[in-house]
Formats: structure tokens, sequence, C-alpha cells
């Protein structure tokens, strides 16, 4: 979308001979190969200027540890799916190996990238909505309402199965998804959880329901929760966060608004692409970086595909940085990072624990 950069390789499939019969497919030329552990070990013997500059993981979660780990060590980039990997002791030698190296690694929290989650960053970071107490945080679904894997379809059986999707099913698919928009928006970090995790599609091994009651570290409350037995829900991930001077509500199935309720004040909607700092609410010197991400007219409205091109694009930005020995950030700002991660999978654990001992109230980990 911004021109910038390209696919140029690809392992695309556990079979190695299909693997390059799909690379043959591809819409243009790019090299294939029947294995992960090919592309990369190939990688070292490339001229520096066909070198990859960073590979994506785009598996199932139980191989997101391996080809990450690999590509860290042969001096590539990552840009891994969401979540980082299957357990903490993986997420553990991820985030030492990220630190040890310096180089740049992206979590696909696509939701961040849409501008309207960065606005929302901005106006909670800002207090202008005052110091948070509490935070909806939400992601429901439909798709899995019946036993959707019994019928071979491949995306819900992956997600179903503990040996490929983890310690949780809807928690790790879609409720992490929520735990991150609730700490990109926020600032604030979970500290304690009181969880359930549940399934109500009979033979399911994991839960396809996730409620999480959470306390933040600055004192306020939060509730984490998603769903994909909810009949009529899509992609519904939104949040609600009340502070002390008013209230701001994001959902990504209406990505072009924020909406902000004041004490007293009516009602302010804000649309990406048409706002106005210094309007008597937002300041007049609001961060340049903000408002020079939009990238078409408002009324033009942007979605899920225009949210990855932004992630990439600032991903991009980093892994060129990093590549000339510039300084580059990776600091949780644009996209998620390999720390975003280890928390998400903390979170995941730590529920786990929570859900089995009937809801106890159970603290998350220390950082690594």
């Amino acid at each position: 979308m911004d021109g910038t950069r390209r696919v140029t390789a690809g392992a695309l499939f556990p079979d190695p001979k299909i693997a390059l019969e799909e690379a043959a497919n591809w819409a243009y030329p790019i090299r294939g190969y029947g294995s992960y552990d090919e592309m990369i070990a190939a990688n070292a013997t490339l001229p520096e200027e066909e070198k990859l500059d960073y590979i994506l993981i785009v598996t199932p979660n139980h191989v997101h540890f391996d080809p990450a780990m690999k590509a860290l060590k042969a001096g590539i980039p990552v840009f891994c799916e969401k979540p980082l990997c299957l357990n903490l002791k993986e997420a553990n030698a991820l985030v030492r190996e990220v630190r040890k190296r310096n180089i740049p690694f992206g979590v696909a929290h696509t939701y961040l990238g849409h501008w309207t989650s960065r606005l929302s960053r901005y106006i909670v970071r800002s207090g202008l909505i005052g110091e948070v107490r509490w935070v909806d945080s939400y992601y429901l679904q439909g798709w899995l309402a019946t036993k959707l894997e019994a019928t071979g379809q491949q995306q819900a059986a992956w997600r179903v199965d503990p040996k490929r999707a983890g310690l949780s099913g809807c928690g790790g698919d879609i409720g992490t998804h929520a735990l991150m928009q609730l700490r990109y928006v926020t600032g604030l970090e979970v500290t304690h959880v009181s969880a359930h995790l549940e399934t109500f599609v009979e033979g399911r091994p994991l839960d396809d329901h996730f409620t999480i009651y959470c306390r933040l570290n600055n004192g306020g409350k939060a509730l984490v929760r998603a769903s994909q037995i909810c009949i009529g829900h899509k992609n519904d991930l939104g949040i609600v966060i009340a502070g002390t001077k008013g209230t701001l509500e994001w959902r990504q199935e209406e990505p072009e608004k924020v909406v902000v309720y004041l004490n007293g004040q009516p009602d302010r909607v804000y649309w990406r692409g048409a706002v106005a700092p210094g309007d008597g609410f937002l300041p007049k010197d609001m961060p340049a970086d903000l408002l020079a991400e939009v990238t078409i007219p408002s009324g033009h409205p942007e979605g899920f595909h225009d949210a990855f091109a932004r992630l990439h694009r600032c991903f991009e930005a980093d892994v060129r940085a990093w590549k000339e020995g510039k300084p580059f950030q990776c600091d949780g700002s644009k996209y998620a990072n390999v720390e975003d991660g280890w928390m998400g999978i903390a979170f995941i654990e730590t529920c786990v624990k929570s859900s089995k001992n009937k809801g106890a109230w159970t603290a998350l980990p220390k950082k690594v």
C-alpha cells in the first residue's frame, strides 16, 4: 500500500512440495523454500542487497517460537503474529534474544494500527479524561458458536487444539487483542486477575468464552472479556475508558471515530482526517507525527488493511534505521513489541491459573 516493501521469499506450507508450488503460484516472482529453516539458512549466502530485511511469521501459534528464534539468531528482524508463542518459557527466551541483539521485533496486534487507536491513546494519556478509574475492553465473535472444527474447517481446527493454540483458545486468539488495546491506549498494566475461562460448545478442549476482572497498576479496575460464541458479532473489538473527568469509547467495527463524553458538556465525536487541534478540547500542540499519519482524506474510510499497513510502515522505518546503524524506537508506541508479546503470554498463563482456582485473585509475574 505504501510501495516501499514487497514479499521477496516465502516458506508457504508445511509440506515442502506444496510450499514450492505455492511460491511458484505467487502473483509475482519470489524465491520459494521448502521450509523456513531453508529460507533462513539461504539468507546468509545471498548478496547484501538480496538479503531479507525482515520476516513475517503468520503461522498457527505453535510455529511462532522456533522460526522467530532462528531468525533472530541469524540477525533477521521479525514481525510475528500474536500471541507471541505458546508459553512463558518461550516468551522469556525471545525477550532475552531481542535485547541481546538490539534488533527490531514486532507483534501483529493489528488494531493498534488504526489512526483512531493512536488518537485515543493521545487523549487518554494527555489526561483529558482524567485519571482512569475503569476500563471495559472486549472482543466478541460468534463464528465458533457451533462445533465448526468438526467440519474440517482449518481455521477453527487449530484454534481449539491445545497442541497448536496453547493454553487458551478464545483468550489467546482474541482476548490478547482486548488486553493489548487496554494497555496501548491507557498506558496502564494489569497487576492481578480474577479469571473465568469457559467452554460452551460441548467437547471443545479449550475455552470459547473468556471473562477476566483485573486490577490495574494505578488502582483502577478493568474487565477484559472475549467470546467466540456470541452469534451476530463478527470482529467486535472495542474499549470504554472511564476517567474522573470523562469517558472515551472506540470500536474497531466503526474505526473512523472516537467518542468522548465530558461531564456537563456536549458529547464529542472525532473523525479520522477531520480532527481540529485547538478546538477547545484538543490542544493546539498535538504531536506532529500523530497528525501526519492520516493517509487518505476523511470520508474515505480506512479499515483493517490500512491499520496493518500502518504497523508495517512503522516497523519498516525501524528496520531501515537498524540496518543503517541509526537509533530506532521499537518501544511499543507505534506497534506492539516483544515485551508486549511477553505480557500477552504472562496474562494468559495467569488467567488459566486463576480460572483453575475458581477465579481466585492471582498476581501476574514480574517482567523478565
